[in-house]
């Protein structure tokens, strides 16, 4: 049995297949919903059921809170109708630009940046190119049909080589591999382009980068992208970390401070110790943005990192510093536990 789904605003239509997703099958007729994880985990792809019904799988409860669900909204990742739909969501322009492939890499180079950080260097086929744009993310498509989702930390005009940043998460099924096992040369399979989280270059709003950790990784891309541009947009990136070594590109962040026109850096420690003789700023990184910019309503904000923050910037960005919540965008970076927690 066939669905038809109905996007509001736009108008624009698609079919969703018996037991697919809404999300699944958007991306499959070309149409760009907002969209994170894809597994009910982070909260991205939420929007508004106005008709219809749906059957909606496993989730985490800070992706869709019960109280939502009260109001019509639900997770397009996870919603299969049971009937026609009308939705209301906003569609991102731009995503459709490139293809999505499945493609095979060699691994060029591992790096480890911290005992705990690798950067991983891949190299694509001869033949091939992937078009992105900076800050989208690529899945890997491991051997027993799991995925795991890294963000291109380079820029799309440099692509040579595709840059991941992984973090290990110990027990974790990739990551023990990369830091345990995967060598140079060893081939690894992956899907993409993926993801709505990447520049909107048709504003002229000034920019606040938000990262913690690894989330550093896509913001990265979108710096060098914007650098690119020679944008005249104002750029100011927050770079948060429990210790200063989690800071692992820190002096490249300072060399675009010093070079960059337009460009500001802010590094913030929030558990710094005294062998760290850490001198800068401290405490939550999303509180230093809110200390230095109390009022955000002209501004465009991308954040990127762990769910905890990224949730507690755009709720007080929102409610305590005048923040379009259609200005602020942002990439949640699910660990394993998250999305077994999604999916039990």
């Amino acid at each position: 049995m066939t669905f038809q789904v109905s996007v509001t605003p736009s108008g624009r239509q698609f079919s969703c297949e018996a037991g697919e997703s809404v999300l699944a099958a958007a991306i499959r007729a070309g149409i760009s919903l907002p969209y994170g994880c894809k597994n009910g985990a982070c909260g991205s792809c939420k929007g508004k059921l106005l008709s219809g019904e749906v059957a909606l799988g496993p989730h985490q409860e800070r992706a869709l809170s019960a109280a939502e669900q009260t109001t019509g909204h639900t997770l397009f990742c996870c919603a299969v109708p049971k009937a026609d739909l009308v939705i209301e969501a906003r569609e991102v322009l731009g995503v459709g630009d490139f293809p999505i492939k499945k493609l095979p890499s060699r691994v060029a180079k591992l790096e480890r940046m911290t005992d705990d950080v690798i950067i991983m260097s891949l190299q694509l086929p001869a033949t091939e190119r992937m078009q992105y744009k900076a800050g989208q993310y690529i899945e890997f498509m491991l051997k027993d049909g799991k995925r795991r989702s890294y963000s291109m930390a380079n820029a799309p005009h440099s692509d040579e080589l595709l840059s991941l940043h992984i973090r290990h998460m110990p027990g974790g099924l990739f990551t023990d591999q990369v830091f345990g096992t995967l060598k140079e040369k060893d081939i690894l399979r992956f899907e993409g382009p993926l993801g709505t989280f990447f520049l909107r270059e048709d504003s002229d709003k000034p920019i606040v980068l938000l990262a913690s950790g690894t989330g550093f990784a896509p913001i990265k891309a979108i710096v060098e992208h914007w650098a690119y541009l020679r944008s005249t947009r104002p750029v100011m990136l927050y770079w948060g970390g429990r210790r200063p070594k989690d800071l692992y590109m820190h002096a490249l962040c300072e060399q675009w401070a010093a070079t960059l026109p337009n460009f500001r850096y802010v590094p913030v420690i929030s558990d710094a110790q005294a062998d760290d003789v850490w001198h800068g700023r401290t405490g939550f990184v999303h509180q230093a943005v809110m200390h230095d910019l109390p009022d955000l309503s002209g501004h465009q904000v991308y954040a990127c990192g762990t769910p905890l923050m990224v949730d507690a910037a755009q709720r007080d960005f929102v409610a305590a510093c005048k923040l379009p919540q259609d200005e602020f965008f942002a990439d949640s970076f699910t660990s394993e536990a998250d999305l077994a927690t999604a999916n039990a």
